[in-house]
């Protein structure tokens, strides 16, 4: 199921890590997929992102079946995913000169 219970978030795999809120969230808002439910850590604004589970630090994060960063400090679930603790890992010149 694409949205969760209420519409709050996004998720459009079951295995992604990240949903993306569809309304800013309060911390302690949950967000439910089902059976499944995260609690908001902090308040998330509109079209950022919450895990949906723990990533640990260095892990690749998938949003939509797609990697779109990797996470830069351990990330728990339910926390704001955003660029304080995720970093990119498209265009990365010292990625492609260290697989080479």
């Amino acid at each position: 199921m694409p949205l969760s219970n209420d519409g709050a978030a996004l998720r459009l795999k079951d295995d992604d890590d990240v949903a993306v809120v569809l309304r800013p969230l309060e911390q302690g808002d949950a967000v439910r997929f089902g059976e499944t439910a995260v609690i908001a850590a902090a308040a998330i604004p509109s079209g950022h992102k919450i895990a949906l589970r723990a990533i640990p630090s260095g892990a690749l994060i998938h949003k939509y079946g797609q990697v779109i960063g990797r996470a830069s400090t351990p990330i728990a679930s339910g926390e704001h995913v955003h660029v304080h603790n995720v970093e990119g890992t498209r265009g990365r010149g010292d990625l492609a000169e260290a697989a080479s």
